[in-house]
């Protein structure tokens, strides 16, 4: 079978946590790519979910990569913590840092792979002359916070300018979607450029798991026909 294009990142947020470890399971044999964490403090955002605790025990069962997104003010303070945990990707926002090329850069010096995420708000002059140092980037298409929002429609010209930038540049960054993500709008994403999908409820909400995924990925995949192949492991 051929490899796919297309990372499928389910989002534990939506998850049942009565019976977390079998979640992971689930959805891990049902083909996700990625096991995405959501890590809220409730300043930088409004909610509070988990740290690092939760990503060392979702790692004891994951075998896959965990996709780490952290919204929380000062994540420099953590960084260690959450490698020491598990995280493979380590996502941080340009405002809860003020130094952001000195974050990417402790993150790929422990061995992590380095993402920003951008809010709705938060236009592309934030990761603009830090592009080089990132693996992901992310883009927003809810107000970060809260699991099951609707995806704002006015970040497709965002996903749009984004995907022009790295190619001006020249760079192989993978670009993530985060919200609101479902079939319906996943082929219109992939042809926007993206690569990597978030998904919580649309794959949580949407039992069975095996057949949400692929319905994800096979719209996706229609748009996304170059085969892009991230380096970044994990697209099955």
């Amino acid at each position: 079978m051929e490899k796919s294009s297309v990372i499928i990142s389910p989002s534990i947020l939506s998850a049942d946590f009565t019976r977390l470890g079998e979640e992971l399971r689930e959805v891990q044999e049902a083909g996700a790519d990625w096991i995405h964490i959501d890590v809220m403090d409730g300043r930088f955002v409004p909610n509070i979910t988990v740290g690092p605790m939760i990503v060392e025990a979702v790692k004891k069962v994951s075998t896959i990569p965990l996709d780490v997104h952290l919204m929380i003010s000062d994540p420099d303070k953590y960084l260690d913590d959450f490698c020491r945990a598990g995280a493979d990707i380590l996502t941080v926002h340009p405002e809860a840092t003020y130094h952001l090329h000195r974050t990417l850069t402790r993150i790929r010096e422990l061995g992590m792979k380095a993402g920003a995420a951008l809010n709705p708000s938060t236009g592309l002059g934030a990761i603009r002359h830090v592009a080089p140092d990132l693996d992901v980037a992310m883009i927003m298409t809810v107000n970060p916070g809260f699991g099951g929002q609707s995806f704002i429609e006015t970040m497709m010209p965002k996903l749009r300018d984004l995907k022009s930038l790295l190619d001006e540049s020249d760079l192989t960054v993978l670009i993530e979607i985060d919200g609101g993500v479902t079939p319906k709008n996943a082929g219109s994403l992939a042809r926007e450029g993206a690569q990597a999908f978030v998904a919580g409820s649309a794959v949580f909400g949407n039992p069975p798991y095996r057949e949400a995924i692929a319905k994800l990925r096979a719209a996706a995949e229609g748009q996304n026909e170059a085969s892009l192949q991230p380096a970044i492991p994990g697209a099955r």
